[in-house]
């Protein structure tokens, strides 16, 4: 027998339809097939039916329903009465509704897979069910609307993974009448309008894409009051650039666990994770507890799932973020010791572009900065092990983002006020025996159950998610009798029934520590070598690492469910490492080796075009990365410490990781001073040693008495010894000693990247120190030919940059525009929002300078969401300025002076590039002060302005001090200014 939900109720013997009269015995049996095979509480079907104001009897009445539902079914049997409620006999897949969700899934992950047909045809055949609107004659029934609104969200999300699925594959052309009636539907779902926009420039209707991201724009600013996502802005620069991006998944609003950029490069997804983890397996036995936490989130802003290890706070907060509307972001913070670096890396914030200021804003407003205004959940995993921080964080971004709400998973609660704890219990018992079966049938697909022996076991592993399934996974290699037995022998304290956090932990790691004895030598070897990945480990580097012939025995540990291998890497779960890892000296040897090896293999790679590919690698590699640098320094390891750094350079740099780079650093520095009385620099590492310095330097992490010895150091090479082996050291000593103080003979320099950089350097120098502008045109073009010639995205957006200034200086808007677009996509690329930022506002400076404010208006209003979406408060307050400086220019001072005000509570206090931006802020409220004719006011901004270290400043400061008329002076008590902060 057959049940229908998706459309009017619906019941099918064979090829017969069944009618099913009245409404309320429709609702009755709706609520049945929402959770078939489960027992549903009468006291829930009377809520359901009859919302909070039941009629008297209304208990009799449910059990006439149900009567006349047995009558309508012919079998008697299909509905059981159990204590409490009633019980549909019936499988998953026999309701309509369950099949679509399973088949949508599966056909999601198949997406994510790269199998783009065959997803299509799951999702075509899941979308296939639907006959009309879910529940659509039993939708006044009190239980109806939230069901309605999740399932219709979920038939959305799969056609958009279905037209995501076509587009991959070049059906574009289809696509786009039913892309349209879509976005007719739904006209703030940007999801829709990228994919449209996709599908209209491939076939060849450019213009066409372009208006639909103006109009979204509009409707966006009209309705929400919102900008377009930095999601949606890379697709409309896809176009832009010619890219349709057909083969690749939009992202935009996809389900939690497929989120990608749009247009250009895809990024390695963050270590700590940005989507919800989609799961291999469905969850079993926790319906209620998924709607009991859903409903939650609905009311309260922060919600904390409690509980001990194992008993499934993740899995259980994996399903719920997994259903949940809009923008989710998983931070999965096991694996980290603090938290806002890991919020950070969640959010894919940068330290700053490469370009940006030596020390950046705090971590924690940065993280305002993007989530205020914003709608999202924020899902933070295993919080015990940095529960007070975790605290403090929540507490603070709460208060600050009214849209933030935050699910937290941890084994204490958080102690914050307004939390809602969930403790989150053991499975009941035939929500473990089913767990159980499932499991094990898909270990053994000739399992047959034994129910009551599958009971006792399910009562001795007390009924824990983890330990059920580590369990069933064994019946690969033992049959049913003899897990029973082990488990009498290894779990006598599981009898008496108590069940503390302290013993729960206890029983977890007996659970692990019973799956251990199980292995054999060969395996338990590779096992506790493994456990040496930070953050999981590829084939090649756990071959590696655990030494030769380990591919059978990692093959082994996968199929003991010991590790986990999703055809790329091998990962454990925490607990399972933890209790492997022995501290091997060993182990951390050969691990240094492998990733010192992998980095210094990809340093040369970042000046070229494969730069993207190679930072996407070490990205991937980050968690394992740093933890190598932590054993260099431990160890004493100074040689491995700073080639480590040394080779790791471009990448903190190009990956705007300048704060993680200074922090790495100064740990290796400060082993030169424990291991190393004399402080000496290891021989033939000098240059590793001076980037170092300059790494730690940049975020004010170096010792004085480092500073001075690497000056030293490269002050005083001969001039045969002045061209640096490691090309990105001539970088940075250029952004430490200043542009005058450069090399300037380009015959030493034999890298083709070096010689692309002094030339960029001298262009600077002729531009800025000697104003010889076309001089500085001809260096830079120099430079853009040599970068262009590596194919170094960097380079060539950082020239084009500066060239695209000179232009529009000249007049050659044309040029300048080209110029300035074609380095902002490649900063796009990599990543570099702030940049992008930093970029516009230079160009609407330039602009406003010529007179074209609308123009630069255009420029600093883009850069300003920019700035927001990268949680760049600096860059933020710039374009603010900027703003306000071209609303000075129209005449229009109230707007002028109310964005000034903005702008200074935008800008980060003890920020270098933020104090000279506060004192060019302070100079156009006094001039707007003097333009209004107040002369007190006016002075009281000017004199705040001179203390800028820009000359430019000072000097239109100290002149628009001199034009105002001199105070006059009474007996009296002197006037005093307005007050005003900044």
């Amino acid at each position: 027998m057959r049940f229908g939900i998706l459309g009017e109720t619906e019941v099918w013997a064979g090829p017969d339809r069944i009618p099913v009269g009245g409404a309320r015995v429709r609702a009755v049996l709706a609520l049945l097939l929402l959770a078939p095979g489960r027992l549903v509480p009468a006291e829930h079907i009377i809520d359901g039916v009859y919302g909070d104001a039941p009629p008297t009897g209304a208990g009799n009445a449910v059990q006439s329903q149900i009567a006349r539902l047995r009558r309508m079914l012919g079998d008697d049997g299909l509905i059981r009465s159990r204590p409490g409620g009633y019980v549909l006999e019936a499988g998953p897949d026999d309701v309509d509704a369950h099949r679509f969700e399973r088949l949508a899934a599966e056909g999601r992950r198949m997406l994510a897979a790269g199998d783009h047909r065959g997803a299509a045809g799951l999702l075509r055949e899941a979308l296939g069910l639907w006959r009309g609107p879910a529940l659509a004659d039993v939708g006044p029934a009190p239980f109806a609307a939230a069901r309605i609104a999740r399932l219709s969200e979920l038939r959305l999300a799969a056609t958009e993974d279905r037209i995501e699925a076509d587009l991959a594959v070049g059906e574009h052309r289809g696509l786009v009448p039913e892309l349209e009636e879509l976005v007719a539907a739904h006209p703030v779902r940007e999801r829709l309008r990228a994919q449209l926009m996709r599908a209209l420039a491939a076939s060849g209707r450019q213009t066409e894409a372009l208006e639909t991201y103006a109009d979204m724009r509009r409707v966006l600013a009209d309705e929400l009051g919102a900008d377009p996502s930095a999601e949606l802005a890379a697709a409309h620069l896809a176009v832009l650039r010619g890219q349709t991006g057909l083969g690749e998944h939009s992202g935009l609003g996809e389900h939690p666990g497929l989120r990608a950029e749009a247009g250009g490069e895809r990024p390695a997804r963050p270590s700590g994770g940005a989507g919800v983890p989609v799961p291999l397996t469905g969850i079993v036995g926790r319906d209620d507890e998924v709607e009991r936490v859903t409903g939650l989130i609905a009311r309260h802003r922060l919600v904390t799932l409690t509980g001990p290890g194992g008993v499934g706070k993740t899995r259980l907060a994996t399903e719920v973020a997994g259903r949940q509307p809009g923008e989710t972001y998983f931070a999965e913070l096991a694996a980290h010791p603090d938290v806002l670096p890991a919020l950070l890396d969640t959010l894919g914030l940068r330290d700053g572009g490469l370009g940006a200021p030596a020390t950046g804003p705090d971590p924690l407003e940065r993280l305002v900065a993007v989530l205020a205004g914003r709608p999202v959940l924020l899902v933070l995993d295993n919080c015990e092990h940095v529960v007070d921080e975790t605290a403090r964080v929540a507490q603070r971004l709460l208060a600050r983002c009214p849209g933030l709400r935050v699910l937290a998973t941890s084994r204490e609660v958080l102690a914050v006020t307004g939390e809602a704890v969930v403790p989150v219990q053991p499975l009941p018992l035939d929500a473990a025996v089913r767990l159980f079966t499932e499991r094990a049938t898909a270990a053994r697909s000739s399992f047959a159950a034994d129910p009551a022996a599958l009971e006792r076991i399910c009562e001795l592993l007390d009924r824990l998610p983890l330990a059920v399934e580590l369990a069933a996974a064994r019946l690969r290699t033992l049959p049913l009798a003899d897990i029973e037995a082990r488990l009498d022998d290894r779990f006598a304290l599981l009898s008496q029934g108590s069940r503390t956090a302290q013993r729960h932990h206890r029983t977890l790691r007996d659970v692990v520590e019973w799956s251990w004895n199980l292995l054999d030598p060969a395996e338990q070897a590779a096992a506790r070598r493994l456990a040496v990945f930070a953050g999981g480990a590829t084939t090649a580097a756990a071959e590696r690492v655990c030494g030769a012939g380990a591919a059978e025995a990692l093959s082994s540990l996968v199929d003991k469910s010991l590790v986990d291998f999703d055809g790329e890497r091998y990962r454990m779960l925490a607990t399972i490492r933890a209790f492997c890892w022995d501290g091997s000296p060993e182990a951390r040897r050969a691990h240094l080796d492998y990733f010192l090896a992998l980095a210094e293999a990809a340093e040369p790679w970042s000046r070229r075009a494969e730069q993207v590919e190679w930072l996407a690698a070490l990205t991937a590699e980050h968690a394992n990365l740093n933890a190598a640098l932590r054993w260099a320094a431990e160890s004493g390891d100074l040689t491995a410490g700073l080639r480590l750094v040394a080779a790791l350079a471009p990448y903190w740099m190009l990956g705007g990781r300048g704060g993680e780079a200074g922090r790495a650093a100064a740990e290796v520095l400060g082993g030169i001073a424990e291991h190393d009385h004399a402080e000496r620099v290891p021989a033939g590492l000098e240059e590793e040693y001076v980037l170092c310095v300059l790494i730690a330097a940049a975020v004010g992490l170096a010792p004085p008495a480092h500073v001075a010895r690497a000056r030293a150091l490269m002050e005083g090479r001969a001039p045969a010894e002045s061209r640096a082996v490691r090309p990105f050291l001539t970088f940075l000593w250029g952004s430490f000693s200043g542009i005058a103080d450069g090399p300037a003979d380009l015959r030493a320099a034999t890298d083709p990247w070096t010689r692309s950089l002094l030339h960029y350097g001298l262009g600077l120098r002729s531009w800025w120190v000697e104003s010889d502008q076309a001089e500085a045109e001809r260096e830079f073009g120099l430079a853009l030919g040599g970068f262009r010639a590596l194919g170094e995205r960097w380079g060539m957006a950082t020239t084009l940059s500066d060239l695209a200034l000179l232009a529009d200086a000249r007049g050659d808007t044309a040029a300048c525009a080209a110029m300035a677009e074609e380095a902002l996509g490649l900063f796009g690329a990599l990543g570099s929002t702030e940049d992008m930022a930093r970029l516009l506002c230079r160009r609407g400076d330039a602009r406003r300078a010529r007179g074209l404010l609308a123009d630069a208006t255009g420029d600093y209003e883009r850069a300003a969401g920019l700035a927001g979406r990268a949680g760049a408060p600096g860059m933020v307050a710039m374009a603010r300025h900027g703003l306000a400086e071209a609303a000075r220019e129209r005449g229009d001072l109230p707007l002028a002076r109310r964005l000034c005000r903005d702008a200074l509570a935008a800008c980060p206090a003890g920020w270098v590039t933020g104090e000279e931006t506060r004192a060019r802020i302070h100079l156009t409220l006094g001039e707007i002060a003097r333009a209004e004719g107040d002369a007190g006011e006016a002075r009281t901004w000017l004199r705040r302005a001179l203390g800028s270290q820009n000359l430019e400043t000072r000097t239109a400061a100290t002149a628009a001090l001199e034009s105002l008329p001199d105070p006059v002076v009474s007996p009296g008590p002197a006037a005093t200014a307005r007050p005003s902060t900044g």
